[in-house]
């Protein structure tokens, strides 16, 4: 009996870590937010430097506030490196 409820326990906390790391997302993984920020559908390019200000400009502060946030995430920031070096260079312009 005791395994049992070992076992069931140890599955609970699995399936929960699971859970609750899938939610862990961070402003940088929104296609729509991200998408005017590179040249192709694949955001695999990023735009030359006047037209990503012009799209970080166009931005809500939130927006700016919130992905600028994501940056300061040394995991984010090695996942989205390009972009965050550009939003840094940029932090003085938001």
């Amino acid at each position: 009996m005791n395994m049992k409820m070992l076992l069931g326990a140890m599955a609970l906390a699995m399936t929960t870590g699971a859970a609750l790391s899938a939610g862990n997302t961070s402003a940088l993984d929104d296609p729509a937010k991200m998408s005017p920020f590179f040249t192709d559908a694949g955001m695999k390019t990023m735009k030359a430097a006047d037209e990503f200000k012009a799209a970080w400009m166009a931005m809500t502060e939130e927006d700016r506030a919130a992905m600028t946030k994501a940056c300061g995430d040394e995991a984010i920031a090695k996942e989205h490196d390009n972009f965050c070096k550009m939003t840094k260079q940029l932090g003085g312009a938001n």
